[in-house]
């Protein structure tokens, strides 16, 4: 995961209690590390709504050979891991929907220009 929490605690604990609930991941933060080099983060379609101060969490499975490239064909697809993390995402938005409050941007983040 990416971003979860650049910009909220509570969106962060969330997530994670969405996933030790309901799926369960090894969810990877290694794309989330500030000094990472791909920087993923900022160059996502999320970055958009994260320098507006608007939490994100960009689900992220990582790269491989053909990330991106003529090669990346639906053959690499992991199924049953794309529909794990789709029950994820649905359980985390399912909690931040039916909130009485939306969560609280708690986080000074240094990322934001």
């Amino acid at each position: 995961l990416i971003g979860s929490d650049k910009l909220s605690t509570e969106l962060h604990a969330i997530s994670e209690t969405a996933n030790s609930t309901y799926t369960n991941l090894a969810l990877d933060y290694t794309f989330n590390a500030p000094d990472d080099p791909n920087r993923f983060y900022y160059r996502s379609d999320h970055y958009n709504f994260a320098k507006n101060n608007i939490p994100v969490i960009f689900y992220f499975s990582g790269v491989h050979e053909d990330y991106h490239a003529p090669g990346d064909d639906v053959e690499k697809i992991l199924f049953t891991k794309t529909a794990t993390i789709g029950r994820l995402v649905f359980h985390t938005a399912w909690e931040l929907l039916n909130r009485d409050e939306k969560i609280v941007v708690d986080v000074a983040n240094d990322f934001l220009e």
